[in-house]
């Protein structure tokens, strides 16, 4: 069983999410995020250490976490890792992201192309051709895909789960929205799914920000000035999906309706221009917890 607590937070945020005014979070459902906010930074670990669930502070964070999965090399495949928490009940799974300094110039190139999923039939059975992403964070996504699913697959069947949470920061949030797209494709229709991403880019197109909020259950949260989430720029075609919570400088989190909303108390109207970008905000922290690998 979901623990009823997580159930009430999702319920509570789900109401503001479509709600017409920017609403601050409570402290519990602020700390509801933290398994998810260590379980997005351990993708930032070593496969194997990961694997033995032996990476530090942020395994030690999640003792009731069984890994069932993991790979990438952190290069070419982005870090990625597949196991079940039983005390959430929900197999997690964890795209690793890349530092900022490799991010910006990728997401600032005026000559990013955005690309339809379904041209790619076999991973996205059935999805409109209207629904598109940007192609370097497709490419990026279907690297590992296989493996995931499999992972996801195997996670399901040992521990008898019907629940999976995705989880990414950075351009492993980007990866992992497009994971919340293609594991459903793929797995039994009784599964539930979420997907918490943080300093999530923009992925895709109007149509995909449609199709996110149409049939996903995404949250994305932004840290104050960090840039990232405000690229790449929405002139280029590329929308947010709606789910954005920001964490403002006082340190309030505010759950911020819509897609892109333009108050300066969500990401966009808080960043409009180059001149109000952060780097240092990207990695948090987030409630305390600063995205990183903290194994010795």
């Amino acid at each position: 069983m979901f623990p009823f607590c997580a159930v009430a937070t999702l319920s509570a945020l789900a109401v503001l999410s479509v709600g017409q005014s920017i609403t601050p979070l409570t402290t519990s459902q602020i700390d509801y995020f933290t398994p998810y906010t260590y379980y997005a930074s351990t993708a930032f670990c070593d496969p194997a250490e990961v694997l033995a669930w032996h990476c530090g502070a942020n395994c030690e964070a999640n003792p009731n976490f069984h890994s069932v999965a993991s790979g990438g090399d952190g290069d070419i495949v982005q870090y990625w890792y597949v196991g079940y928490d039983s005390i959430l009940d929900t197999v997690i799974t964890a795209h690793q992201g890349t530092n900022i300094s490799n991010l910006l110039p990728i997401l600032t190139d005026l000559d990013l192309v955005l690309v339809p999923l379904a041209l790619d039939t076999e991973r996205f059975p059935g999805l409109d051709s209207s629904i598109k992403v940007h192609d370097g964070f497709k490419d990026a996504q279907a690297r590992a895909s296989a493996d995931v699913l499999a992972a996801v697959q195997a996670a399901m069947s040992t521990y008898e789960s019907t629940s999976v949470t995705i989880v990414g920061h950075s351009l492993g949030a980007a990866i992992s929205l497009i994971d919340s797209v293609y594991l459903p494709l793929h797995l039994p229709s009784g599964t539930t799914f979420k997907t918490i991403a943080y300093g999530l880019p923009r992925v895709g197109n109007q149509a995909f920000a449609d199709y996110v909020d149409a049939d996903l259950h995404l949250t994305h949260i932004n840290n104050k000035e960090d840039p990232i989430p405000t690229l790449p720029p929405i002139f280029l075609g590329y929308v947010h999906p709606s789910g954005e919570v920001h964490i403002e400088d006082s340190g309030v989190w505010v759950a911020c309706p819509g897609q892109d909303n333009a108050s300066t108390e969500c990401i966009v109207g808080d960043v409009p221009t180059i001149f109000q970008w952060n780097e240092a905000n990207h990695d948090g922290p987030y409630n305390g917890i600063t995205i990183q690998c903290s194994s010795s």
